[in-house]
């Protein structure tokens, strides 16, 4: 079983208080932060860990905080993306709700480290019973000198604002983020200049998910060096899985990054097989907008090695026969699904959350749904698998954000690896739109 570095007490009664968090060790890490280390010596221990970005991009933490400027006499943020929109991915949500302290503490050692005397949570409008939750520890926090003026008599003031988004998948991505916190319509910002250049109301910003603020908290109180060596490889630490699908038993888990797919999938102390004795037929490992996998490269890589719970193992091969570790939403798919089926539902996402500022996606993102509602009904036709892959080249790379390439990838992977089951239901349309979302060109043996 993988050792818990940020859910072990998510299950402890009344953990959401500050009193019980305390008992449990609770903003250790903000008394030694602010006691005994510089704000240099809290990027450095980050660096060590090799800690890298639990919301999709795995871009290393520290590196991204040594980015900040700091000019003389100008603000700087950090700002909490916790607009967690991605399909397939509730792992942020589970650490708020269950630990929004642990959080809380992040937020409070990060933002000393960069130096950032205001700092912010963005979080889902969908979320708002979180955000309630969130805005209780917050004052707790606040009324026991964890936030405010002179924090723990070290000098270091400040304060933390959690604010909702409109429900818009976009702002996750962070410069639309920053918009929609300034209060305009959140679309993305050309780059450059960075956000830790000239971010939130022009003044230098850290954007950081949820998880990565929260993983700071055992960074610092058992030192960059030592959460270095949970992992293996590029890949330090322990991750958040959001596990769903057909599965025995979906859920967050805490993971290990080394675990082997096939173990998480089947231990006994994760996700125990898939439900109701069905096979195994895909997986997307990291989230929607990551490339799915046929059953034969879930567990195994194209050239026959254990795949690993790591960033990167499943992107061995590249997209021709690997995927991501994304955020970690790990979406499994049994014999019975259509996997034509799921990718026009993902289409739809797509073309309902672009934001329409870049044409190559606000057009293609809508072609691709038609055509794949098309094939998923019954009336489309063989040129239009070819359509697709030709829409698909050129949205990707071709936008501001990484939407265009989230909406491109999942059409252009599911049709690499299942070109028969988008034929089958062009050649027999009827045995299609009658099926128990079942039949299988490709055997499983495959």
């Amino acid at each position: 079983m993988s050792r818990k570095l940020l859910i072990e007490h998510a299950d402890v009664p009344g953990i959401t208080s500050f009193e019980t968090y305390r008992k449990h060790g609770g903003y250790a890490s903000v008394e030694k932060a602010l006691k005994t280390m510089s704000p240099e010596d809290v990027v450095e221990e980050v660096k060590k860990s090799g800690l890298r970005g639990r919301g999709g991009a795995g871009f290393p933490t520290g590196m991204k905080w040594s980015f900040l400027a700091k000019p003389e006499g100008v603000e700087r943020h950090l700002v909490c993306n916790a607009d967690e929109s991605e399909p397939g991915t509730f792992k942020d949500r589970y650490l708020m709700e269950k630990l929004p302290h642990l959080l809380i503490e992040g937020m409070i050692t990060s933002s000393y480290a960069l130096g950032a005397r205001r700092s912010y949570i963005y979080i889902r409008g969908e979320f708002m019973y979180v955000l309630r939750i969130l805005e209780k520890a917050i004052a707790e926090a606040y009324a026991n000198g964890m936030l405010g003026k002179n924090i723990l008599g070290s000098g270091y003031d400040l304060d933390l604002v959690v604010t909702p988004g409109g429900g818009a998948y976009i702002c996750g991505e962070e410069t639309a983020l920053l918009e929609s916190l300034e209060g305009k319509r959140g679309n993305p910002r050309m780059k450059p200049p960075f956000p830790a250049v000239k971010g939130l109301w022009g003044n230098p910003t850290v954007v950081n998910n949820v998880e990565s603020i929260a993983a700071v908290v055992p960074i610092v109180n058992e030192g960059g060096e030592a959460y270095a060596k949970i992992g293996i490889e590029r890949s330090t630490g322990t991750k958040l899985i959001s596990a769903s699908g057909n599965l025995v038993r979906p859920g967050v888990y805490e993971i290990e990054l080394g675990l082997s797919v096939e173990e998480f999938i089947y231990g006994d102390n994760y996700c125990r097989g898939i439900a109701n004795g069905k096979k195994l037929k895909a997986c997307i490992p990291g989230g929607s907008s990551v490339p799915i996998l046929p059953h034969y490269l879930v567990t195994k890589t194209a050239a026959g090695t254990d795949r690993l719970m790591t960033y990167e193992s499943l992107a061995d091969g590249g997209f021709a026969s690997g995927s991501m570790l994304g955020s970690g939403g790990f979406i499994v798919f049994d014999e019975d699904q259509c996997i034509v089926r799921n990718t026009w539902n993902f289409a739809r996402f797509y073309a309902h959350e672009s934001c329409g500022q870049c044409s190559p996606c606000r057009e293609g993102t809508g072609w691709m749904e038609k055509v794949l509602y098309r094939l998923e009904h019954g009336t489309g036709t063989l040129e239009d698998i070819t359509l697709l892959e030709e829409i698909n080249k050129k949205i990707e790379g071709n936008t501001i954000c990484p939407l265009g390439d989230a909406a491109a990838w999942p059409v252009a992977a599911a049709i690499r690896h299942f070109r028969d089951e988008f034929e089958w239901h062009v050649k027999s349309p009827q045995e299609a739109q009658t099926r128990n979302y079942g039949l299988i060109q490709a055997p499983l043996e495959a």
